[in-house]
């Protein structure tokens, strides 16, 4: 007669890997998929401020992939319930973009967006993810229109420096 193994410790050890694997997974955001753009961001020193998962408004600021000329302001926000009451407060947002989780927006409808989102959840955090292609101008324009609409604090989306940069004091 053979040994018997018992594999319930085995099974086990197999699902706490799987639920840790499904709880640690990140997917990709309804943003992500739809954006039609590639931000290249500054590097900087490593910092430990993390963005927020939740309530958070994104102010992108995008070179477009196809049209290299073509700079753009693009707004999106995190918390997908509120999304929808930001988009009905501002009249110039049709309603086909009601379910996009990203929106190209010219100045104009970003301040009007700022303060809806505002008016909504005041909570909200904001921040500015610039490609660094993109010159100052576009980064200051968006800082005025925050700073107009009363969003006084927020963060810039940076890349983190790698260590060899540093050391030769890189860009």
């Amino acid at each position: 007669m053979g040994f018997v193994i018992d594999l319930t410790p085995l099974v086990d050890i197999t699902f706490l890997l799987l639920t840790f694997l499904m709880f640690t997974a990140k997917f990709k955001s309804e943003a992500e998929a739809e954006k039609q753009f590639t931000i290249r961001r500054p590097t900087a020193s490593p910092d430990t401020t993390r963005l927020p998962e939740r309530d958070l408004a994104i102010i992108n600021i995008a070179i477009d992939d196809k049209n290299p000329n073509d700079t753009s302001y693009y707004y999106g926000l995190t918390n997908t319930k509120d999304l929808l009451q930001v988009y009905q407060l501002v009249p110039e947002i049709p309603q086909e973009y009601y379910n996009k989780a990203l929106v190209k927006v010219d100045t104009t409808v970003l301040g009007k967006l700022i303060r809806a989102t505002l008016s909504v959840r005041s909570s909200t955090r904001f921040a500015i993810d610039a490609d660094r292609r993109v010159r100052y101008k576009w980064v200051e324009d968006a800082m005025n229109i925050m700073r107009r609409n009363r969003a006084f604090v927020f963060n810039f989306v940076t890349d983190k420096r790698r260590a060899e940069e540093e050391k030769a004091g890189g860009k």
